[in-house]
């Protein structure tokens, strides 16, 4: 592997940990109703003894600021579709309205709101743990490359400064986006 693609393959691993954490911020509540918050809960479908997610079973939509809407597609999975909604950690409580559920999304309370910032935390301390992590495969790959007379000692540090560039650079990234997310989720 040459040094341009290892930094390539460095700053691809990196971005990836950032998209994965804006998809976790998109199921964090934030009191507006949107898709993406139950889309990936996982439904036990006992007509088809398998598990799957929420998005394979049903439409979901946004009709009202503090309503989602799911539409399920096959109505002997609407019990089991209710069911998941009810007992995810999301706290919700959805209605069956004919082979339709409909889930309103309640006000967040002060404490529950101070819960969510602390899983924002968690959740961009994960994504920072991921960049680290991408961090050292490239300083390692700097060191191979050296070993393998693919770099002198000079072109090993640009290397090595080159990660951290990019280092620096997704950490104040997951910084931006968790506060943004934190600031949504305290604005009542």
């Amino acid at each position: 592997m040459d040094p341009e693609t290892a930094i390539l393959e460095t700053e691809d691993s990196m971005e990836k940990a950032v998209e994965y954490l804006q998809h976790e911020f998109a199921t964090v509540r934030t009191g507006k109703a949107t898709p993406a918050l139950i889309e990936n809960i996982d439904v036990h479908v006992r007509s088809y003894d398998s598990t799957m997610k929420l998005k394979q079973l049903a439409m979901i939509t946004a009709p009202e600021a503090r309503l989602l809407e799911v539409k399920v597609f096959d109505p002997a999975t609407t019990q089991d579709v209710e069911r998941a909604i009810r007992e995810s950690r999301l706290g919700l409580n959805p209605a069956a309205a004919g082979i339709s559920l409909r889930v309103p999304i309640p006000e967040l309370s002060e404490e529950r709101r101070i819960q969510m910032v602390k899983l924002v935390k968690q959740l961009a301390e994960e994504a920072k743990v991921r960049v680290r992590s991408a961090r050292k495969d490239g300083m390692d790959m700097a060191k191979k490359l050296k070993n393998d007379n693919l770099l002198t000692e000079d072109g090993q540090k640009d290397h090595e400064t080159e990660v951290q560039k990019l280092t620096d650079k997704f950490v104040k990234v997951i910084d931006e986006v968790t506060a943004a997310k934190e600031k949504e989720v305290m604005k009542v």
